[in-house]
């Protein structure tokens, strides 16, 4: 049996507004500005480990193993997954109305964090290749 649509059943839901129109609108804007930069933030990280590696060279050579490229993978996941904690900062400051401030702000959190990860980064580098 064929079931009847009512007006009721066929009426899409009214557009979403206030609170879920600008937090869409944030995270797109978040989303735009961080993700490109994402690229910088791996970018350093790729640079800092690899500096490690030929500074321990040629000890680091002996290390080198699958057990050692899926614990750089695990790592550099684990990094990804820190960076999105920017994402709860950059809505935060959006949702308080200081835009003009925050595009200063960006960067410097931008240079902040991706320092601060380097420097974990560099860290387990040491402990991983023994410099």
């Amino acid at each position: 049996m064929e079931e009847q649509s009512t007006p009721e059943t066929t009426a899409s839901a009214p557009p979403p507004s206030g609170f879920f129109v600008r937090l869409s609108r944030y995270v797109a804007n978040g989303l735009r500005y961080w993700e490109p930069r994402r690229l910088i933030y791996n970018g350093v990280l790729v640079l800092v480990v690899g500096l490690d590696f030929l500074l321990a060279w040629p000890a680091s050579r002996k290390m080198l193993s699958l057990d050692l490229v899926l614990g750089l993978f695990l790592l550099g996941v684990l990094a990804n997954i820190a960076y999105c904690a920017v994402y709860v900062a950059d809505l935060f400051v959006q949702f308080s109305g200081l835009d003009a401030a925050w595009r200063w702000g960006r960067r410097v959190l931008l240079t902040v964090g991706t320092a601060f990860a380097a420097t974990i980064a560099h860290f387990f580098a040491k402990g991983i290749f023994g410099t």
